[in-house]
C-alpha cells in the first residue's frame, strides 16, 4: 500500500503548523526530541501540547530557543554542516537539505545576492532548522510515501518585518509560491510564511483536492497567531492507496539544442541539475540545421522549480535558448523492499500494476556492495533481485 500525506492548508501554512499536524497524526514527538539533541543547537529543545483554535482541538508545537541559539547568524553551508554531522538517515537529511536550498534561492533572489551570502531569519535561526529538519524526520517516521497538498492561501494586507512593512503574500514567500495554486481567503494576515511555503513546494508531487485514499489518521497543527474568521490550524489527512493504483501528476520539461559543447561539459550540467532538483536530466544525439551533429538537453522537474533549473542550463551550457512545457504522467506505485545479500543490505525498488510486480535492485546500493566486496555489480544486481523474488514468489 502507498502511504499518502495531504495537507489541507485551509489556513495558510507555517513550518510549525506542518510539524505540529504531523505530530498530531500519530508521529512520536520523543523521536522528534532525539533529532533535535542530534542537531546540537545550544540551549534548544521541543515541547508539543494540546490546545484548542476557535474551539478545535489541535496539537501545538514549541521550539524553546534559549540566548546562546539566538546571537547565531547562520549561512547556508553552516546549516548543511549541522545537517550532515546529525547522524540522520540519507532521505531526511537530503529532504532538509532540498527545503533549504529551496528557501536560500527565494531569499537570494529576493535581495538579488548569491545563496553562499544568504545569512537571515528564515534560514539561520535555529527554530527554523528544528522545524525544517523534524518534517522532514517525521515523514519518514510516519512512513509516508508521497505528499500532497491543498491550493494554499497566503493572507492579505501587509506585514512587518526587518525590512518594513511588505505586502502579503511577503516577497520570499511569494517566490516560493511559483507554479503553486494560490487559494483566496477572507483572512488578513501572513498565512503562509516562508518556511511553511518552502516545506510544502519541495516535498508535494501534487497540489489540488484530495487523493483517491482510505484515510487513516488525521493530525491538526495549530499556528501561533489567532485567526480572525477562521482557526488558524492546519489539517493532515494520512491515507493508503491501493499499491496497484497508478497516480498522474504534472511534470514540466525544459529542453535545449546544443551544437557548440563536448561531452564533459554536458555530463556535468546534467549532474549541477540533477544536484538542483531534477526528476531527470539526459542527453539525446541530433542531427540539426545544415547537417550538423548536436545534442538534445532534456530535463524533468516539479512546477515551481521552472526558474532554478532553466538558469543551471544557462550557467552551465553554452545554450542560447531553454523551451519550457508542461507534460502529465501516469506513473506506477511504488514502494521499497530491503533484501539481506551476501555482500549486505540492498534496497528493491518495486512497482505494482493489476496485481502483478516488477522489480529491480537500487543501482547505488549494488555499486556501494560491488565496491565493497569486490565484486562485478551485476553479480550483486543478480543475487538481490533473486532474492527478492525467492521471498514473493517462494
Amino acid at each position: 500500500m502507498m502511504r499518502i500525506g495531504y495537507f489541507d492548508c485551509f489556513s495558510g501554512a507555517a513550518g510549525d503548523m506542518i510539524l505540529a499536524a504531523l505530530i498530531d497524526a500519530g508521529c512520536d514527538p520523543e523521536a522528534l526530541r532525539d533529532v533535535v539533541r542530534r542537531l546540537a543547537l545550544p540551549e534548544v529543545t521541543i515541547d508539543a501540547e494540546r490546545v484548542k483554535r476557535h474551539g478545535i482541538a489541535a496539537t501545538y508545537v514549541r521550539v524553546n530557543v534559549g540566548p546562546a541559539a539566538q546571537k547565531k547568524h547562520r549561512h547556508l553551508h553552516h546549516i548543511v554542516q549541522i545537517i550532515d554531522a546529525a547522524g540522520l538517515s540519507a532521505a531526511v537529511a537530503d529532504r532538509a537539505k532540498r527545503i533549504f536550498l529551496r528557501l536560500a534561492e527565494a531569499e537570494a533572489h529576493v535581495h538579488n545576492t548569491t545563496i553562499e551570502k544568504v545569512h537571515f531569519h528564515e534560514v539561520g535561526a535555529a527554530d527554523a532548522i528544528v522545524d525544517i529538519v523534524c518534517v522532514s524526520a517525521a515523514v519518514e517516521l510516519l512512513g509516508l510515501d508521497r505528499i500532497e497538498c491543498s491550493p494554499i492561501p497566503t493572507g492579505s494586507g501587509t506585514v512587518r518585518c526587518e525590512h518594513g512593512v511588505m505586502p502579503v503574500p511577503a516577497p520570499a514567500t511569494a517566490r516560493l509560491l511559483i507554479d503553486a495554486p494560490i487559494a483566496a481567503c477572507d483572512e488578513t494576515g501572513e498565512l503562509t510564511t516562508p518556511t511553511g511555503a518552502a516545506v510544502l513546494t519541495t516535498l508535494a508531487k501534487r497540489f489540488g483536492g484530495p487523493p483517491n485514499m482510505t484515510v487513516r489518521a488525521i493530525g491538526c497543527g495549530a499556528g501561533t497567531r489567532d485567526g480572525v474568521t477562521r482557526p488558524n490550524i492546519m489539517r493532515l489527512l494520512i491515507g493508503e492507496q491501493a499499491s496497484d493504483a497508478a497516480t498522474t501528476d504534472t511534470v514540466i520539461v525544459l529542453e535545449a539544442q546544443i551544437d557548440d559543447a563536448n561531452g564533459q561539459v554536458l555530463a556535468y550540467a546534467c549532474e549541477q541539475l540533477l544536484r538542483a532538483g531534477a526528476l531527470d536530466a539526459y542527453i539525446t544525439p541530433i542531427m540539426m540545421k545544415k547537417g550538423r551533429p548536436a545534442h538534445l538537453l532534456t530535463v524533468l522537474g516539479t512546477p515551481g522549480d521552472y526558474d532554478r533549473l532553466e538558469a543551471v542550463i544557462f550557467r552551465e551550457t553554452p545554450t542560447l535558448g531553454v523551451r519550457r512545457t508542461e507534460a502529465q504522467r501516469t506513473k506506477l506505485a511504488r514502494h521499497i523492499d530491503t533484501v539481506q545479500t551476501s555482500a549486505g543490505s540492498i534496497r528493491v525498488k518495486v512497482a505494482n500494476r493489476d496485481g502483478r510486480s516488477q522489480a529491480w535492485p537500487e543501482y547505488d546500493d549494488c555499486a556501494a556492495a560491488a565496491a565493497s566486496s569486490n565484486r562485478p555489480l551485476r553479480e550483486i544486481q543478480d543475487e538481490a533481485l533473486r532474492i527478492w523474488h525467492s521471498h514473493h514468489f517462494g
